[in-house]
């Protein structure tokens, strides 16, 4: 039974949990016994007998021979096949080995136990590790494979090792960061989304920040050994404290757990009241324990998701999404009031009148919002609404009436470029801000309001400062890539960042403050921007650059995404993601140097966005040529 079919959550946010078997030839009493009796999902199974070498048939018998597979094809039906079995290939085979007769046994039994797994409909095989750190040709003959594959997804057994620098263990020799061996091998393979990773759980993890590298890679499963689980004091596994984490890590991430290995736990004793001991799985006591693992966290975020930008209009939709943002507008009616105070003394509020503009008016909550400060500080207050989308005028229109509030607000039904107001505002109050602060033309469209405001007028916001950080983003990159065009490269999307490595903190990067009666004002920008890897974090392979914004509302009113200083319980805005043609290799002894533009023309403003150490990339969306915010 899937580990999360229990109450709150969906059947889609179900995980899974399977077994590593031995092989077996007869596939039928391997399930019955891991599945309908063990309880777990699906079995981690050879397809092939190990003691296969296709060196050893003897050659006139090659065109009669029937490959050692465990059984035909039909002792399942093939949806048992396909739900409940994971093909395991062959763990002795060598595709990088010297010895000539064991790389061709190797490449000739992967392409055929593929080929076995590709006819069963299977959804997945796991591929041995890499014997030794150079593994260019299982690279090459995986790729190959990879070329033919529609739905078979093949799984990299990876261990999940990282030794330190002065570490002088026998394995660090061999292998002293299994993420170098994981990068090579899917550098070779170009990236394919039908490569993934399944990590081997050792019973001691790498550090925090070294584990951190994978939640932003492919990882499909986590093989779980008997070996790493310790025991609690009724006798049954358990795992530690950081064992813990990492799984609900990779449960929030949607990995597949696999338990493998023999029962280390004697827990006999711990159970002889139960009277179905005897029929009981010998590893069903740590499954139980993966599955109240899964069930005692919270339910997962939703599902990240790649949306463009806003440009023109918006539907209906979309505004009762924002409007629903209360922490948002909450935020904004504390700005209002402070400056509101701050305009009007007391001992005037009863006599002063405040004009107050709403610039991007929407369906009216920054109205609203503007309203409830005034008479949550008592002032005197005259709204104009200015608003170019005549369908949200409508609604705009209602409201006012609705609430009685004809006297004070007037709607104009404008763009604010355009507009000739009556009079100067006091107060300016927009909603512009996008993602990165400034993506959606705020400087432009405020520096096109500001006419209307006082010499010494409040512009809420005040100033909002862009920020960006490197991360690993395989999904992202994948999802871009399979466009197979350069337009899709070279394109910032408003995204839920959720299957990343988020690989440095954040600096920030362009700053824009209003008003600003400056008659040099100009709103293009440059920035350089250098990043160091913690030193403890091993290599890393990035991506492209999430990015976020603050705002400062007025004084010490903000808002903002920034994920350090991010306002609580705030949806209305996802990062940004600025993706790299070509993902760059970092280590934590050269710096990430990464340069930005904000570039602007008649028509449009758009991003230029480069990387030029550790190695140079190309230039990013040069002269606005695949992504821009139209004028």
């Amino acid at each position: 039974m899937p580990l999360g079919e229990r109450g709150g959550w969906e059947r889609s946010e179900s995980r899974y949990c399977g077994v590593e078997t031995d092989f077996s030839d007869d596939v039928p009493s391997l399930l019955s016994f891991h599945i309908s009796t063990g309880g777990f999902d699906y079995v981690l199974a050879p397809l092939m007998n190990p003691s296969y070498r296709p060196s050893l048939v003897e050659g006139n018998g090659l065109d009669t021979q029937v490959l050692p597979f465990s059984g035909s094809d039909l002792v399942l039906a093939p949806s048992q096949w396909s739900s409940h079995v994971v093909g395991k290939i062959s763990s002795w085979i060598d595709l990088d080995s010297e010895d000539e007769v064991l790389r061709m046994d190797s490449e000739t039994t992967l392409k055929q136990e593929v080929a076995w797994a590709t006819h069963l409909s299977l959804q997945a095989c796991l591929l041995p590790t890499p014997k030794g750190t150079s593994c260019a040709n299982y690279a090459r003959c995986v790729n190959q494979i990879l070329q033919g594959l529609t739905n078979l997804q093949l799984w990299l057994r990876i261990p999940l090792v990282k030794s330190d620098g002065d570490s002088m263990d026998a394995t660090s020799e061999d292998l002293n960061d299994s993420w170098e061996l994981w990068n090579s091998f899917r550098l070779l393979c170009e990236h394919d989304s039908k490569l993934s990773v399944a990590l081997d759980v050792m019973s001691t993890l790498p550090s925090e920040t070294s584990l951190g590298r994978w939640m932003g890679e492919s990882v499909r499963a986590a093989i779980i050994s008997t070996d790493s689980f310790l025991t609690n004091a009724r006798g049954y596994p358990c795992l530690s404290k950081r064992h813990q984490k990492l799984l609900a890590g990779f449960f929030d991430h949607a990995v597949q757990v696999v338990v493998s290995g023999k029962p280390v736990h004697n827990i006999t004793k711990a159970s002889d009241s139960n009277t179905d001991d005897t029929q009981r799985h010998p590893l069903r006591s740590y499954l139980d324990y993966v599955a109240y693992l899964f069930q005692k966290m919270e339910a997962l975020p939703e599902q990240e998701r790649i949306e463009v930008p806003l440009m023109d209009n918006l539907e209906a939709q979309t505004y009762e999404t924002f409007e629903r943002d209360s922490v948002k507008y909450i935020q904004y009616q504390r700005a209002v009031a402070k400056a509101l105070v701050d305009r009007v003394p007391d001992e005037k509020a009863s006599e002063l009148t405040t004009v107050l503009m709403v610039v991007g008016a929407g369906r009216g909550p920054l109205v609203r919002a503007s309203l409830q400060a005034a008479e949550e500080t008592d002032r005197k207050l005259k709204v104009y609404a200015v608003e170019k989308n005549p369908n949200a005028v409508v609604t705009l229109h209602n409201l006012v009436k609705l609430e009685g509030w004809e006297d004070i607000v007037t709607i104009i039904s404008c763009d604010m470029r355009f507009w000739s107001a009556p009079e100067k505002a006091d107060i300016l109050v927009s909603e512009l801000l996008g993602s990165f602060g400034d993506n959606e033309l705020s400087p432009e469209c405020l520096d096109g309001a500001q006419r209307f405001l006082k010499t010494d007028g409040i512009s809420i916001p005040s100033s909002y400062t862009s920020f960006i950080q490197p991360v690993t983003a395989s999904k992202l990159y994948n999802d871009i890539k399979a466009h197979k065009d350069l337009a899709h490269f070279e394109t910032a999307y408003v995204v839920k960042l959720h299957s990343v490595a988020k690989l440095a903190p954040s600096q920030s990067v362009f700053t824009f403050t209003h008003p600003n009666f400056s008659t040099k004002a100009n709103n293009q920008r440059y920035k350089k921007l250098r990043f160091n890897l913690p030193s403890d974090a091993g290599s890393a392979l990035v991506h492209g650059f999430a990015g976020y914004f603050d705002s400062v509302l007025y004084k010490d009113v903000h808002l903002g995404i920034e994920p350090t200083t991010a306002t609580p319980n705030m949806f209305s805005w996802f990062p940004i993601f600025f993706p790299l043609r070509k993902p760059v290799e970092v280590h934590p002894d050269s710096p990430l140097e990464v340069h930005f533009w904000r570039c602007c023309g008649s028509s449009k403003v758009w991003y230029e966005w480069s990387v030029s150490s550790p190695t140079p990339s190309p230039m990013h969306n040069t002269n606005g040529r695949s992504y821009w915010v139209g004028l």
